[in-house]
């Protein structure tokens, strides 16, 4: 059976530099529900930073929804 675990990373492109890549405690069934909790994700992780904050620092937020085996 296939889950796919999100991963979401922070950056700046002002410093150019990354945080460590976080995991997503949940996994999830397929690759849809996945990409809907990426997105909403950051858009939440973006407001609660704030406009000036993204501005300044450049900051964005990548994710990605990989498949992992699971028995």
């Amino acid at each position: 059976m296939t889950k796919w675990a999100l991963i979401l990373i922070v950056c700046s492109l002002e410093n150019n530099v990354c945080i460590p890549p976080f995991e997503w405690k949940n996994q999830f069934n397929d690759s849809y529900d996945c990409m809907i909790k990426g997105y909403e994700e950051s858009i939440k992780k973006t407001i609660e930073v704030g406009r000036d904050q993204v501005n300044n620092v450049g900051l964005y937020i990548k994710f990605s929804c990989t498949p992992i085996e699971t028995i």
